[in-house]
């Protein structure tokens, strides 16, 4: 992560840091263009570590949007055992492809898909689940990202302050 973090502020972004050890990395930049950002982390991601890594932009707002919005019913987010992942997309998949993942979900996982969101909730009480990301990045034919909702809450707790 320290590598990680290093690799980012060589870019000219500001307060950089990273969070846990997942790739996150929280940081300022005057730019407002995520795409623009996303592609220039990419290059030099790509030119440093000598193989491709896809980048997720969202500012923190944005997160704390993410963790707001009603996926499921409360009851299932709160039931013990139950975990939600938000996989996030640089773009809103093709209808075609929210159907084809809606007609994955079983007694074990649902899925719902919000803008550049899938929200996967797993029912570890029911079973193991036959699904990951992959799958899932694979049903949807777009590039994806997963994360822990808690991690997520811890990210937009720590940051909540931040002007990006």
């Amino acid at each position: 992560m320290d590598h990680l973090r290093s690799l980012v502020e060589s870019m000219g972004f500001a307060n950089v840091e990273t969070f846990i050890a997942s790739g996150n990395v929280i940081f300022d930049s005057k730019s407002k263009n995520a795409t623009a950002m996303e592609q220039k982390i990419e290059k030099q991601l790509r030119q440093a570590l000598g193989y491709e890594v896809k980048t997720f932009i969202r500012t923190i707002a944005e997160v704390t949007d993410v963790m707001g919005y009603p996926c499921f019913k409360r009851s299932d987010l709160e039931k013990p055992g139950n975990i939600l992942y938000v996989g996030f997309m640089s773009a809103t998949p093709a209808p075609a492809a929210e159907k084809k993942l809606a007609s994955l979900a079983d007694k074990v996982n649902d899925f719902h898909v919000h803008q550049r969101e899938v929200y996967w909730l797993r029912r570890t009480s029911e079973g193991d689940s036959e699904y990951s990301g992959g799958i899932i990045e694979k049903t949807l034919a777009t590039p994806s990202t997963f994360r822990n909702s808690t991690t997520l809450k811890k990210i937009a707790a720590k940051y909540p302050a931040r002007v990006h």
